[in-house]
């Protein structure tokens, strides 16, 4: 392998390696939103709606 592999090789790793501990810590940080907006009820608005047919 040459020169320019290996280093591109670990770069692709540190990003990919980097990327999954910097979210892992990002959500053992704050594991739960809590400003989520009021709601949150099922409306069942698609059971109101007419059959849809393509035929």
């Amino acid at each position: 392998m040459s020169g320019a592999a290996t280093v591109l090789l670990v770069l692709a790793m540190v990003v990919v390696w980097g990327g999954l501990a910097l979210s892992i810590v990002a959500i053992a940080r704050r594991p739960e939103r809590a400003d989520y907006p009021p709601g949150g009820v099922d409306d069942h608005r698609e059971d109101d709606a007419p059959g849809i047919r393509d035929t």
